[in-house]
């Protein structure tokens, strides 16, 4: 294949500076230029090769074995062009951040069929409620709720609406009674949520006659696991409150009895999410279209 040779000095520099701002100072070009140069490259082998955002620039794998091939003798890099270029089935690994409460993508039938369905794609799904930049922490994509992804991603729904759920076990409220008002929830035990030991518990968010509100119950039990903070309600150790997914296997057999419905509205649901769509390696478009099915 027929590669602009001039274009790889740019590809280098981004890669061993991880900002295009930065390569374009190194090298005395402007960073329009250095954008447009390895947008042509990647137009050329036909994939992606560096992720970027506004915030930072990652190797794609594909780039990751281009710039291993730059530095082979040169009899190899003809080879390694071709090979680049021909990567057109989804392969590879594919590393996602999801958050704990994405119950549809972590319940496992959509990683399992994806799996089946693409056995040349090997996946890895880190589990963690920390917000943080995909790009420059090394993962392909994230799922996360719509309303705390960044506005320069790509976002793919994965669910409709969701609803927040307060929930306690008939043990409980024989023992105690239910909750008729959210704000009577300070006299009650509750089971509360955090996504780390350094953060708040999460306050409980409620709305009334279109006003919305929220409430720091202050929790006798805090977790940032969702099996033990639904375990100890199944126990009747107190309220607890999370989306409506995750309680309803439980409320439909009636080992969870669901509180204060009319003060709990829709919101926008789960998504898929990434940096970039020209030039998608084929594991993160196959991704997406099994994701798209799927719903």
């Amino acid at each position: 294949m027929k590669i602009d040779l001039n274009l790889l000095p740019l590809f280098l520099a981004v890669a061993e500076e991880h900002n295009f701002r930065a390569a374009a100072d190194r090298l005395g070009v402007t960073r329009s230029a250095v954008s447009q140069g390895v947008r042509r490259l990647e137009d050329a082998f036909g994939t992606s090769l560096v992720t970027r955002t506004t915030r930072s620039a990652r190797l794609t794998e594909a780039g990751e074995r281009l710039r291993e091939a730059l530095s082979q003798p040169i009899s190899d890099i003809a080879t390694a062009l071709d090979y680049v270029a021909a990567e057109n089935a989804p392969r590879g690994l594919l590393r996602i951040a999801v958050t704990s409460i994405a119950e549809r993508f972590l319940s496992g039938p959509l990683i399992a069929s994806f799996a089946a369905a693409h056995p040349g794609v090997t996946i890895d799904v880190t589990v963690t409620d920390e917000e943080f930049d995909i790009v420059a922490a090394g993962y392909d994509a994230g799922v996360r709720l719509g309303e705390v992804i960044e506005q320069d991603m790509i976002a793919v729904p994965l669910t409709g609406d969701q609803r927040e759920a307060v929930v306690a076990a008939p043990a409980y409220l024989a023992a105690h009674g239910a909750p008729t008002h959210p704000r009577e929830l300070v006299h009650h035990r509750c089971i509360g949520w955090r996504p780390a030991p350094h953060v708040a518990p999460y306050r409980w968010e409620f709305e009334e006659n279109g006003i919305p509100f929220d409430l720091a119950v202050e929790p006798q039990i805090t977790t940032n696991d969702l099996r033990l903070m639904l375990r100890a309600a199944l126990c009747g150790a107190g309220i607890t409150f999370a989306t409506e997914e995750t309680f309803h296997p439980f409320v439909k057999t009636g080992e969870l009895v669901p509180l204060l419905e009319e003060f709990l509205p829709p919101f926008p649901g789960f998504f898929l999410y990434f940096p970039q769509r020209r030039n998608m390696a084929p594991k993160m478009r196959a991704l997406i279209e099994h994701v798209r099915q799927w719903r």
